[in-house]
Parts: structure tokens; sequence; C-alpha cells
């Protein structure tokens, strides 16, 4: 059996529910490739009493012809007469297999189950019955539901209002790996790359394991980006095109969404989102945006001293980024396009900002590297436009300091200039000034190779990170 690669959290909620003493409903979501069915499947793998997975753009008598087949695999004591007419009939049929079975904990796990539910199927208003009436009153039940349409899990089965409301117990949403479970994942498979190799390469495609798991041994980071961005069947290539629409009803309006943000990497507050995309404001983009932050695809902040209704909102995704950058609408494609654009403004540009993403991702990490992972915290952006300031991460914390941080991408130490060095204290000025905070302000410096120590940057910046601390396992 493969080994599972980092999810130790999320691997503890599944075997305390095996321990459970009373029946339990987990519903496990993501975006699609990011590992749900795997985790599922290698933790429960002895457990598992019945399994299905929903057939895409099947019609219901398909989905139940697929239920049935499934099932007559598992009791051969049912004969072919009885294929089930709707889904009531099929659950009264996997009742009646599972009351057979003496094992302490079934697990009955549906895997992609938006397909499942088809047009007029009434399959939700089944599995409800099946749990109300029947599977919560049996504490050897683990009922698994998983799914890749975020607004389906989200909307029709967590946030459901009618029968199966507040029935779902547990809860997990995949997110892709970190810097650290990525490192894990290239050595478990053998794949020798240092550092600097696995960071441009999640700065590209995120930690999702389906993209991570195409990149070939005994090649650079460079090379698989070329071979899968820019060749003409690469996966990176066609993937965005499927990304979306798998994910949401309606894609069009996410897509508009992200398209938005990712014209303005620094972020965008709600009523600027308004205008750029054309999306009224109201319940409908609340939604949207609910779906693509539940997703892991945008990230939400609230500026330092602001309320939640001044909420920043970025693209969070390395993924879409780079596909948008670099890939749509591109002429320039085969083999050597990556490597030709190394070091070009655009590549700068999308660098600096694809980092600074990753570092906000990894601010447990941060934290660790500075020594305060026990100490109480909140992120958040600030923002003073008249002066054209601007923080992305500052780290307000218990003890009376906030640390201010600053992050530059680099090929080499960063080395602090004069220059630099005045804007980094007009930055401290401003923010000290506008918010007139009463905690010592610490400026901090998040590099890729470290920094290069001179007179501008002694006694002045007070902490450095590098890719490395990153890395680190939080």
């Amino acid at each position: 059996m493969e080994k599972i690669i980092g999810r130790n959290e999320e691997q503890k909620v599944l075997e305390q529910l095996l321990k459970s003493e009373k029946p339990e409903f987990l519903a496990v979501y993501g975006r699609r490739r990011v590992g749900k069915t795997f985790l599922i499947r290698q933790v429960y793998n002895k457990q598992i009493a019945f399994q299905m997975t929903g057939i895409a753009r099947a019609n219901t008598s398909q989905q139940l012809a697929n239920f049935f087949s499934v099932l007559r695999e598992l009791d051969t004591g049912i004969g072919p007469g009885e294929l089930p007419k709707n889904w009531f009939d099929a659950f009264s049929l996997l009742r009646n297999y599972l009351k057979t079975l003496k094992a302490p904990k079934k697990v009955v796990f549906f895997d992609e189950l938006p397909w499942i539910d088809t047009p007029r199927s009434n399959f939700l208003s089944a599995l409800e019955h099946f749990w109300n009436a029947w599977a919560s009153n049996r504490p050897d039940i683990l009922l698994v539901v998983c799914g890749s349409a975020a607004s389906w899990m989200i909307n029709k089965l967590i946030n459901n209002k009618g029968g199966l409301y507040n029935r779902v117990t547990q809860r997990i949403r995949l997110l892709p790996f970190t810097l650290q479970e990525t490192e894990s994942f290239f050595r478990a498979h053998q794949t020798q790359l240092d550092r600097y190799q696995i960071l441009q390469l999640y700065m590209a495609m995120g930690g999702v394991p389906f993209y991570l798991n195409a990149i070939r041994q005994g090649k650079s980071a460079f090379q698989e980006i070329d071979r899968l961005a820019f060749s003409k069947n690469g996966l990176l290539a066609l993937e965005y095109d499927n990304l979306y629409g798998s994910l949401f009803n309606q894609a069009d309006r996410h897509i508009m969404i992200i398209e938005v943000l990712a014209g303005k990497p620094k972020g965008l507050g709600r009523e600027e989102m308004v205008k750029l995309s054309g999306i009224k404001d109201g319940g409908a983009l609340t939604t949207i945006l609910r779906e693509l932050e539940e997703s892991g695809f945008i990230s939400k902040s609230v500026p330092f001293g602001k309320k939640i209704r001044d909420s920043i909102y970025r693209l969070s995704d390395p993924y879409t980024l780079f596909y948008l950058k670099f890939i749509k609408d591109q002429k320039l494609s085969g083999a050597g396009a990556w490597l030709s654009r190394i070091d070009s403004p655009a590549w700068r540009a999308w660098s600096g900002y694809a980092y600074e993403s990753i570092c906000l991702q990894h601010v447990t990490a941060i934290k660790k590297a500075l020594g305060i992972s026990g100490v109480y915290t909140e992120e958040s952006s600030w923002v003073d436009k008249e002066r054209s300031v601007q923080i992305d991460l500052l780290i307000d914390r218990r003890d009376h300091v906030i640390n201010l941080c600053e992050v530059k991408f680099t090929q080499e130490p960063f080395t602090l200039t004069k220059v630099y060095k005045k804007e980094l204290e007009r930055k401290l000025f401003t923010f000290k000034e506008e918010t007139q905070t009463r905690k010592s302000v610490f400026p901090v410096l998040i590099t890729t190779w470290g920094l290069k120590e001179n007179l501008h940057s002694l006694g002045f910046i007070q902490s450095t990170i590098t890719m490395d601390d990153l890395f680190d396992p939080s």
C-alpha cells in the first residue's frame, strides 16, 4: 500500500472517527486532483464495507446500475432482477446488506457524490432518509461522502436547510500540500530536487499531488515546467478549462472573479471587485466568493484596524496565477518556452507575487522561524492609498509586538540598499503614524536565500527568514 504523505491532522480525524462509539457522517471536499479519494481509501482500506464512485455526466439509470453492480459484487445473494428502480430502493438494499456484516465499524463511502445527485433523481432525499431513519441510530456506521464540486458539497450538503440540516458530524476541507509535504512527496518518489527547484515548481503548480506526480526523475524544475505547461498536450496547459467547470455551477462567474483578481495580485476589496467584474453585489457574489475561498483558490484577509466588510480578496492558487500569466493567450510555446522567460521583467514580477502568496500560505512556518509559535497572533495586511504604502503581512502579537514582514524573491542573497532601506523606513513611519499603535514594530525580511548583511541592514532588520524556513513542518 502506498504511503500517505503528510495530512497528519486529517489522518487523526479519520482515525478518531473509526474509534467513535456513535454513528458518524463525514464530508470531505476540496478541489479536484488534491487527493481526497486516495486519503480516504488508504486510511479506511480494511474498514470500507461499501464504496461507490459517481459517474460524470451519467443519468439516474446509469448511476443506479453502477450502484447495483457494486453491491452485487459484495452481496452475491442479490439477484439480477432486483435492480433498484429508484434511490429509496437502492438504499434499502444497502441497508439489508450492511445488517449482515459483523465488523465493529462499517465505512460506507460515496465518492464524487455531486455526480450521483442527477436532476430529479431524489438521491439526496433518499440519502437523507437512509441516514435519519437508520444509520444515525447505528453506532457501527461511518458514512463518508466526498466530492470536488464545492458548490454542491457546501450548499446542498454541509449547509443543507432540509432533512440533512446539521447532520454532518465532521467535515474535512482538503487543501494542497504545504512546501514541507511537497518535499516529502518528492523524497518518497525518489525525485531528487533541491529546495529552490521545488519552490519553482510550487510557484507554478502549487502543492496539488496529481500535478506533482507528473514530475519526472532526473529533470530540472525548469525543464518540467516547459514540458507540462508549454507543450501541445501538457497537463498544465490543458487543466484550466476543466478545473473550474468541474467544481462550480455556472463557473463563468467564478472564472470572472478569478481573472479579475489575477490582474490585481495585491488583492481587491468587494466594491472594487464589483466594478471590475460586472457581477452585482449581493448574495450571489457572497456565494461565489465563499465557494472559491472554501476550495482554496482565493484567500480573504481583514486589513489591520479594519472590519470584516473591508476584507481584501487575493488570488492564492499558484497554478491559476501561472496559467493566466504565462499560458493563456500566449504565442510562445514548445521546448525552451519557459527557459526563455527566466529573468524577464514579466518573470520577475510574477516571481515576486507568487513567492509572496506562498509566504502568506505558510504563516505557521514563519511564526515558528520567528520563535513565536506559542504566541497568539492575528495576521493581516495594511494599505494607505494616499501615500501609496502597502504592507502585505503584519503579524500582530499578544506580547505587544507587531512584525512587519517584507517579502523579496531573489536568485541570490538579498542586499538592502540605502534607497530600499529608506522605503522600508517610510513604511514603518507611515504605519505607526496612521494606526497610532503603541506596540513595538519589528521589520522582518522574508527572502529566498537570506540577507547579505551590510551597514544598512545591521541594527535595522530584526529577523530574516529564508525559503528553508518555509519548508519546516508546522
